[in-house]
């Protein structure tokens, strides 16, 4: 694939009739991609943590879009629970899902725990989506050209997965974690790949990641420093929040687009540009590290996925 010149998301195809989640649906990247699919005709389900910031994207998308097929729908991915609970009513009232946006995420905060006791970190961005993931494949499997989308970073080439501490007890740092859960993004999507091509899954599994964008990402969670850096300080180099979600909008809906493709920016440093497909780290292609991984996800959430075959 090479560099999509001027591609917008006035360029998505017709998306009527078809079903997406998209999780962290209420700002930021998520805002802009609820917003981007909508206006192409998408039923877009909002699974936010606030439910009264989810329906206050709902009334703002549908003041411009009366015709906007939305719903806001509870979700906390830092706790297991709640994505259970999640999945079992999309299950009561919705036959099929044709999109999963795995896109919600928190950066560098100071060191927490989920309820279940791990890293909140690796816990929201990695482990939530892995159940959730794995809790919806079912109902992705009856979708038209079903799609999974784990949003990671370029971060995740710099990072490392702690398997010896994998929840900070003894060692935390805010942005050696957060690049740590971007490498569990970025390792899941690979070998989600991996597992449903072998089994003969019509499900595609693709990565993106937005370059650097301006969203409350960088403002709302991180400690001080990273606040300042990201936040303040390199701000005026940042894109929109519509200009980062064009790779995982493009990754959820165009028709060439391959299972184990990553979309990002193509401009300088992948910081900023139109999607194309980019490297992922030797790291995160790993197949012993996407086992040992996959391994670890499903202990520490209970999951395990419902493949059409043994893989």
């Amino acid at each position: 694939m090479t560099q999509q010149q001027g591609w917008t998301s006035e360029q998505i195809p017709d998306q009527t009739g078809r079903v997406f989640v998209v999780t962290g649906a209420n700002s930021g990247l998520g805002l802009a991609t609820t917003r981007a699919l909508a206006r192409r005709g998408g039923h877009v389900i909002l699974a936010v943590r606030d439910e009264y910031k989810g329906r206050r994207a709902v009334a703002e998308i549908t003041a411009g879009q009366p015709d906007a097929r939305l719903e806001a729908r509870h979700l906390d991915l830092a706790d297991l629970d709640s994505v259970r609970d999640f999945a079992d009513r999309l299950h009561s009232d919705h036959p099929r899902l044709d999109v999963l946006v795995n896109n919600a995420g928190v950066m560098a905060p100071p060191r927490s725990l989920s309820p279940q006791g791990h890293e909140s970190q690796f816990a929201t961005n990695h482990l939530g989506h892995f159940a959730l993931t794995g809790r919806l494949l079912d109902l992705l499997t009856a979708g038209a050209d079903p799609r999974v989308v784990t949003v990671s970073s370029a971060n995740h080439r710099k990072a490392r997965l702690f398997f010896d501490d994998i929840t900070g007890e003894h060692r935390y740092a805010p942005m050696g974690f957060y690049n740590q859960s971007k490498l569990a993004n970025a390792v899941f999507g690979h070998e989600l790949h991996r597992r449903l091509t072998a089994s003969g899954s019509p499900v595609r599994s693709v990565l993106a990641h937005p370059g650097y964008a301006a969203t409350n990402l960088q403002s709302d969670g991180p400690v001080a420093l990273v606040r300042l850096l990201f936040g303040r300080v390199l701000s005026p180099l940042a894109q929109t929040p519509d200009q980062g979600a064009l790779p995982q909008l493009y990754a959820a809906t165009d028709p060439g687009t391959e299972g184990g493709a990553f979309i990002g920016p193509g401009g300088m440093g992948e910081l900023r540009g139109a999607p194309t497909r980019v490297e992922l780290s030797a790291g995160a292609a790993d197949a012993g590290t996407g086992r040992r991984l996959w391994e670890l996800s499903e202990e520490a959430t209970g999951v395990r996925f419902a493949f059409p075959t043994s893989v």
